[in-house]
C-alpha cells in the first residue's frame, strides 16, 4: 500500500491541541477569578481529562448505542476488516454494530491499539462488498492518522462550555451573591463554545478529506468510496428527521453527518460538502492511475 503521512493533518492536529489547551486554561482562569474554588476546578478538569483519554471509545459507543460483536456473530465483517488491517499495517480494532435505519460508520479510540470501528446494521445491506470495504478503509484511515482522540477532547471542551451556557441563568437567579459572576461565566462559556466548536469543525472537515484519501490508497479503488458516499447520503435524506436529530451529537465521528448544515450553518458543519469530497477522490484516482 502506498501511504503518505498527511503533514497538513498532523499540523492541524498539533495546532488544535495547542489552541484547546490555551482555551481550556483561559476558561479555568476565568472561573477561578469569579470565585469558584481553584482546587475543585483543577480536580474536575484533570479527572474529566483522564476519563476522556482512557474511556473516550466507551463514551462514544454509549452515545451511539454501538455494541462490540465477536467473529462468530459477524464473520464476514471481521474478515473484511482483518484484510484491510493487513493492507493498512494496523492492529485489528474491536468491531461494533449499531441497530439503526441510518446507514453510517465511525471509528473511535485513543490509539491504533485501543480502537473501535463501528457500523450500523443498515449500512451492511445498503452497500455492496467493495463499497463497504471502502467505508471501513475510511474509518481505519482515521485510526492510522491518529485524529480521533483530538476530536473527542475538542468535543469535551465544547460540551463543558455548553453545560455552563445552559445553566448560568439558573445559577445566577438562585445565587444572588454570585449572580453577576455566573452571568460573566455564561458569557465567557458562550465565547469558548463558539471558538472550540469552530476549531473542532475545521479539523473535522480536513480529517475527512485525509481519511477519504487514505481509504482510496488502502483499497486502490476510490470509485467504490465515491459510490458509497453517494448511496449513504441519498438514503440518509429518507431517514426520519427525528432519528437523524437523535444521532446528531456524534456527527463529527460519522462518515456522513446525520444532519448537515446549509449556508451560514455550514460554518459549524463537521464534514465538507459531498461534492468536494467526490472531487478530492477524483484527484486521488488520477494520482493512483498516474495521470
Amino acid at each position: 500500500m502506498k501511504w503518505q503521512r498527511d503533514t497538513g493533518l498532523s499540523g492541524r492536529i498539533f495546532l488544535t491541541w495547542i489552541l484547546l489547551l490555551l482555551v481550556y486554561l483561559i476558561f479555568m482562569g476565568v472561573l477561578m477569578a469569579l470565585g469558584l474554588p481553584s482546587m475543585f476546578i483543577i480536580v474536575i478538569a484533570v479527572g474529566m481529562g483522564l476519563v476522556q483519554y482512557f474511556f473516550s471509545d466507551k463514551l462514544v459507543m454509549m452515545t451511539t448505542g454501538a455494541r462490540v460483536v465477536e467473529q462468530d456473530e459477524y464473520p464476514d465483517l471481521h474478515l473484511m476488516i482483518e484484510k484491510l488491517c493487513t493492507e493498512a499495517d494496523l492492529p485489528k480494532p474491536r468491531i461494533a454494530v449499531m441497530q439503526s435505519p441510518m446507514p453510517n460508520a465511525f471509528a473511535t479510540g485513543r490509539s491504533p491499539h485501543h480502537a473501535v470501528v463501528a457500523v450500523t446494521d443498515s449500512i451492511m445491506v445498503t452497500l455492496n462488498k467493495a463499497e463497504l470495504e471502502a467505508v471501513l478503509a475510511h474509518e481505519l484511515s482515521h485510526i492510522k492518522n491518529r485524529d480521533i482522540l483530538t476530536m473527542t477532547v475538542a468535543g469535551f471542551v465544547a460540551m463543558i462550555a455548553s453545560m455552563i451556557m445552559n445553566n448560568f441563568l439558573f445559577a445566577s437567579l438562585f445565587n444572588r451573591e454570585q449572580g453577576g459572576a455566573w452571568i460573566i461565566a455564561g458569557i465567557v462559556a458562550a465565547i469558548v463554545w463558539v471558538f472550540s466548536t469552530i476549531l473542532m469543525m475545521a479539523l473535522s472537515r480536513y480529517r475527512e478529506f485525509a481519511a477519504d484519501r487514505g481509504a482510496a490508497f488502502i483499497t486502490e479503488d476510490p470509485d467504490a468510496l465515491i459510490s458509497a458516499l453517494k448511496k449513504i447520503s441519498g438514503k440518509m435524506e429518507r431517514v426520519p428527521v427525528e432519528t437523524r436529530a437523535a444521532a446528531e451529537g456524534a456527527n463529527a465521528f460519522y462518515i456522513i453527518p446525520a444532519i448537515s448544515g446549509k449556508s451560514f450553518a455550514a460554518l459549524f458543519s463537521t464534514h465538507p460538502a459531498l461534492e468536494k469530497r467526490i472531487e478530492n477522490l477524483e484527484n486521488v484516482r488520477r494520482e493512483i492511475r498516474g495521470y
